[in-house]
């Protein structure tokens, strides 16, 4: 099952993860939520990460200090 956030609205958002090819041959992983599953998700937040809620309640993925 994958890792659900509930907002201060009350809509439901998914975690989930990309990992993109940088120019200089890195591998960057993103992380992002969406109001539907699909392929990447992710079924906890990754460890030292936590979430946060931006003024419009889009659920963002911060680190933790």
């Amino acid at each position: 099952m994958a890792f659900k956030y509930t907002n201060s609205k009350g809509a439901a958002y998914y975690l989930h993860a990309k990992v993109r090819k940088l120019a200089s041959g890195k591998e960057q992983r993103l992380f992002f939520f969406s109001k539907t599953i699909k392929d990447g998700a992710l079924e906890a937040i990754p460890k030292g990460y936590e979430v946060a809620e931006s003024s419009s309640g889009l659920p963002l993925l911060k680190r933790t200090r």
